[in-house]
């Protein structure tokens, strides 16, 4: 099984958005098709909702390739100096 780590900006990234983001889904019409059509797992467990908040820590598995989720080490916003 191929497996990504997947760093994520701010505390989370929509289900649609993380499919697009890694190549697993061609578009967000494929997303929505993968989720709804049962073949997307967040951990461990078939997941139906495309929008659903994905976190650091958490696991998505998908035709073959999993991927981890990971807190991004960059700051979100601006550098006050």
């Amino acid at each position: 099984m191929r497996e990504i780590d997947f760093e994520i900006r701010g505390e989370h990234i929509t289900l649609d958005a993380l499919l697009k983001a890694t190549g697993l889904a061609p578009s967000g019409g494929g997303a929505k098709a993968m989720v709804t059509g049962g073949k997307v797992q967040v951990d461990g467990q078939m997941e139906t909702q495309r929008g659903r908040k994905l976190r650091p820590g958490q696991v998505v598995a998908v035709a073959g390739t999993r991927v981890k989720l990971c807190a991004s080490a960059a700051p979100d916003g601006p550098i006050n100096k």
